[in-house]
């Protein structure tokens, strides 16, 4: 029987894959025919591509920004620049990684512009996710505001790296074309980011400790 389930599960594991990718397919299908629709002059094929990653685009705004407001405000400016860009999406990569593109460069614009105007995160907003060593960063007793404090402290690459790569759960590849880089120089900015985090937190939680003796 033990044997039979070893023989089995290779094939389970290839089925899983075969079902991701025809997702994937189909996905990249309806939204090519939502864009062929948009570009042929019927605008509210848009929305198809608003509904579908609105919610990705304005959590990763609210992430770099901590603000709900501005991270609003950047998700409307994200989808009016992808609207009147359109024209010059070749398809070479996934939508979604084009518009991450241009919600990253948002982002930079923004902080360029506005600085470090933030409020408290909401504690029920999942600011750490699984990733290299992430689990090791956060001790139970720090609270979102410690953690977005943090990553506020990391030079702008390497904070967008840790978004896209930890939290938004990319590939380095992904990664890497989303921010305009290569995958060494992306390993090496989650490298840095985390080792930076890491000290930010824990000097953190020698403070606290320090005001509780």
């Amino acid at each position: 029987m033990l044997a039979e389930t070893q023989i089995a599960r290779p094939d389970l594991f290839m089925s899983q894959l075969a079902d991701r990718g025809e997702a994937r397919d189909a996905i990249r299908l309806e939204e090519s025919a939502a864009i062929d629709a948009c570009l042929a002059g019927d605008a509210s094929a848009f929305d198809v591509l608003v509904l579908r990653h609105q919610k990705s685009i304005q959590r990763v705004c609210y992430r770099f920004t901590g603000n709900a407001e501005d991270a609003a405000d950047l998700t409307q400016e994200v989808f009016v620049k992808a609207y009147r860009s359109l024209p010059k999406f070749r398809g070479t990569s996934a939508f979604s990684t084009w518009l991450y593109r241009i919600a990253v460069n948002a982002c930079l614009s923004f902080k360029a512009a506005r600085k470090n105007r933030t409020e408290e995160w909401d504690e029920d907003h999942d600011v750490v996710a699984e990733g290299p060593g992430v689990e090791e960063m956060v001790d139970a007793r720090m609270s979102a505001d410690h953690v977005r404090k943090a990553l506020d402290t990391l030079p702008e690459k390497q904070r967008l790296t840790v978004i896209m790569k930890v939290l938004e759960e990319r590939t380095h590849a992904e990664v890497a074309e989303i921010l305009g880089s290569n995958v060494g120089t992306v390993k090496a900015n989650l490298f840095f980011a985390i080792r930076n985090l890491r000290k930010q937190l824990a000097a953190t939680l020698g403070a606290r400790k320090s005001g509780e003796d």
